[in-house]
């Protein structure tokens, strides 16, 4: 179980060395799709140092699965924890090459254990970690966000950032109003961590995370209460203090947030293309007006998500939660934007791996237009 007590450090990182050029990702436009775990649910995907792709997967017990040829097999399932549940946001520090997963006790709100990896997702090991409150005493829940991110650029560099939530008095739907997603951050490889100021409204939860190529973070969130306006967009917000605050909020009417006929949203993925100096994002969710999660689909922005011009249809059947990530320089991962996702063509979960030159043959959205590239 985690740890809560005070104190941290800070360790030194190499600007600049996980970030490429646009040209690999616009090649000829291609995706593949392959099943990679059965049964249970909740995805994330991460890319390791070296270029391994580490799928984790889990509701009965954390698993995960490696591919070291940048998707095109995968290794056997290994185990993280179990009995365990899958608390999302697995983070790559990309000062240590570690890999920290954080795992659940049972359905969230749920005391949490963190575990790390040091060789690229083979074998991993509990982990003694510290989790400071907000400045009102409230503890993060990590369930059910998208992976961290290790942040490249400005006074904030190194740093580990991961969204999160607070469930207040519970999961039920009285509470609610009560609820916000947040973030927590760590200036030490992840073994003390400060949880950030609300997200800037209530209602909502499980939320994804992107750094800029200025050093700002970009916050994207599902929200979880039929009651706000527009319940069925998704919610944005920036950070420039390293995620210990959120401001400019605002609904973004571009991206739905899961099917259209249900009172709270669903889990997306999000990721920025590893370019340097480009603003690229990629999101994933559900694109349909039925009462019915399916239809898994991405959009790209090409400003750091003031609009969203174009999105492409990943698959037309049963879909719901999402995890994304970007190929990593210099390995086999590189110019890809891989998808992990629940559901898919044999059910389970599915990784779907393709390139922006084929997402740039999607749908216009109408909300602004897509750059020269």
């Amino acid at each position: 179980m985690a740890v809560f007590l005070i104190g941290c450090s800070s360790l030194p990182f190499h600007r600049g060395s996980n970030e490429g050029k646009l040209q690999p990702f616009l090649g000829e436009p291609s995706i593949e799709l392959q099943q990679v775990f059965k049964n249970q649910r909740f995805p994330n995907i991460v890319v390791a140092m070296d270029g391994t792709l580490v799928a984790t997967w889990g509701s009965d017990g954390v698993v995960a699965r490696r591919s070291e040829d940048g998707g095109k097999t995968w290794g056997p399932q290994i185990t993280i924890a179990n009995p365990g549940f899958q608390g999302g946001g697995v983070t790559v520090d990309e000062n240590s090459g570690d890999i920290i997963a954080f795992v659940e006790e049972r359905h969230p709100p749920a005391p949490f254990d963190v575990y790390r990896s040091k060789d690229s997702g083979k074998s991993w090991e509990e982990s003694k970690t510290v989790i400071h409150p907000d400045s009102s005493g409230r503890m993060p829940s990590m369930h059910m966000n998208e992976h961290g991110i290790t942040l490249r650029h400005g006074k904030h560099a190194g740093r580990l950032v991961r969204p999160s939530r607070h469930y207040a008095a519970g999961n039920r739907r009285e509470e609610w109003p009560n609820h916000f997603t947040n973030a927590v951050y760590s200036d030490d490889g992840g073994k003390t961590w400060h949880t950030s100021e609300p997200f800037p409204e209530n209602g909502t939860g499980e939320a994804t995370v992107a750094e800029l190529s200025d050093g700002t973070i970009y916050y994207n969130s599902r929200i979880h209460w039929d009651k706000r306006p527009n319940n069925t967009r998704r919610r944005g917000a920036y950070s420039r203090d390293g995620g210990r605050t959120w401001g400019d909020w605002h609904i973004i009417e571009a991206l739905p947030d899961g099917h259209q006929h249900r009172s709270y949203g669903c889990m997306g993925g999000l990721t920025r293309l590893a370019v340097k100096g480009r603003d690229i994002l990629v999101f994933s969710n559900l694109d349909t007006p039925n009462a019915r999660r399916e239809k898994i689909t991405v959009w790209a922005s090409f400003d750091a998500g003031k609009t969203w011009p174009v999105k492409r249809l990943v698959f037309d059947g049963p879909s719901a939660y999402s995890s994304m990530t970007s190929g990593r320089p210099g390995t086999d991962t590189e110019g890809w934007v891989y998808l992990h996702f629940e559901g898919g063509p044999k059910g389970g979960s599915t990784m779907a791996k393709f390139n922006l030159a084929w997402l740039l043959e999607g749908t216009p959205t109408g909300d602004g237009s897509v750059p020269k590239l």
